[in-house]
C-alpha cells in the first residue's frame, strides 16, 4: 500500500481560497511547483504543493484548486469536470508516456463540451498489497480507468479517461479522424490455464516440446 507518488515539477498556480478552507483568498493565487499526488479510494487525487514564498508544502488539495496563470479561468470549471472518476485503489504511479507527450489533446467534458490541451502525465492505480483484500477494480478489465492530467487552454488541468479524451499527432492522424465504435474490454487474458498440451512436470528437458511441435517435427 503505497498511497502516494512523486510528480513532474509542473509550475502551477494555486486558488488561495484552497488554502484557507475556502473561507477567505477567493480570487488571490499563491505560486506553487506540484510534488506528489495521494491516492484515496472514493476521494478524489490529492496533490501536495510545494509553495515557495511561504517555504511551505501544502497537501490534499484536488485538481481544481490549480491554474496555469494566476487568473480566473473561461470557463471556470468544477472538480466533477476536471476528474471524471475517483481514485480507485490506494496503490497509484504516475508515467509519461512518452510516444502522446507531444500529441495535441481534446477532452470530451460533462458540461462544457470539447476542450483542448497538451497531455502532461497519467496517474494509475492498483492492487498494491496481494496479503489485503482487494474490494476495489482498479484491476478489473471493464472498470479499470487511466487518469491522463491535461493542461487545458482554458488554464485549468484535467485528470481524464482514455474514452473521454482524443490525442492527435500532426504526423499520422488523418484530418477527419474516425468515430470509433469500440466496446469495453472485459477479457482477463492469460496464456497458461487452460492448456491442452499437458504440463511440464515429467520431463527436464532444456528444449521441451509441446505434443504438437513434437508431431509437427516428427519426433
Amino acid at each position: 500500500m503505497n498511497l502516494i507518488c512523486n510528480l513532474p515539477a509542473e509550475k502551477v498556480w494555486v486558488r488561495k481560497e484552497y488554502l484557507t478552507d475556502h473561507k477567505s483568498g477567493h480570487g488571490e493565487f499563491v505560486e506553487g511547483v506540484w510534488v506528489a499526488c495521494k491516492s484515496l479510494p472514493g476521494r478524489a487525487f490529492y496533490f501536495e504543493t510545494y509553495l515557495p514564498e511561504y517555504g511551505a508544502l501544502y497537501d490534499k488539495l484536488p485538481i481544481s484548486a490549480f491554474l496555469r496563470a494566476p487568473k480566473t479561468p473561461t470557463p471556470d470549471m468544477s472538480l466533477e469536470n476536471l476528474q471524471f472518476w475517483n481514485c480507485m485503489d490506494y496503490g497509484v504511479m504516475a508515467i509519461n508516456k512518452g510516444f502522446i507527450s507531444s500529441m495535441d489533446a481534446e477532452i470530451r467534458t460533462r458540461d462544457h463540451g470539447l476542450i483542448k490541451g497538451q497531455y502532461i502525465f497519467t496517474i494509475d492505480n492498483y492492487h498494491a498489497d496481494i496479503n489485503v483484500i482487494d474490494n476495489n477494480v482498479s484491476e478489473v478489465p471493464q472498470e479499470h480507468k487511466s487518469h491522463n492530467c491535461i493542461q487545458l487552454e482554458n488554464g485549468q488541468y484535467a485528470l481524464y479517461p482514455n474514452n473521454r479524451m482524443r490525442l492527435y499527432d500532426l504526423s499520422i492522424t488523418p484530418q477527419e479522424p474516425k468515430t470509433p465504435d469500440f466496446k469495453v474490454s472485459t477479457i482477463e487474458y492469460q496464456v497458461e490455464n487452460g492448456t491442452e498440451w499437458g504440463r511440464l512436470g515429467d520431463t527436464d528437458d532444456y528444449f521441451w516440446e509441446t505434443p504438437k511441435e513434437k508431431e509437427n517435427n516428427g519426433n
